[in-house]
């Protein structure tokens, strides 16, 4: 939130984003914010993009153009991978059963 200097001679300010012409005062600390608005902007991209890491079709901050559904199909691959190795093992042990047990 800065403030334009209207008149410096009669120490009167500007503020743009209300539109009110105040007299500077002396007793009035002034601080600018802009960096930590700046700050609080790039917080808020990361923040954003941490949330978006809970959907696997959101885009990430750092993810190149079209790459939207990369961790929804790298899902799909790997569980569909788990899954055969799953039942590849219950068929062997069924296969070792049977041979055993002679059923």
């Amino acid at each position: 939130m800065g403030h334009i200097r209207a008149v410096p001679e009669l120490h009167l300010i500007l503020n743009p984003s209300t539109g009110v012409i105040a007299e500077e005062r002396e007793d009035v600390v002034e601080y600018s914010l802009d960096a930590v608005k700046t700050q609080l902007d790039e917080l808020d991209n990361i923040v954003t993009d941490m949330m978006n890491q809970l959907s696997p079709t959101s885009p990430l901050l750092s993810m190149f153009p079209g790459r939207e559904r990369a961790s929804y199909n790298a899902g799909i691959v790997t569980n569909a991978f788990y899954g055969a190795v799953v039942g590849f093992i219950i068929t062997f042990l069924l296969l070792i059963l049977l041979k055993i047990g002679g059923i």
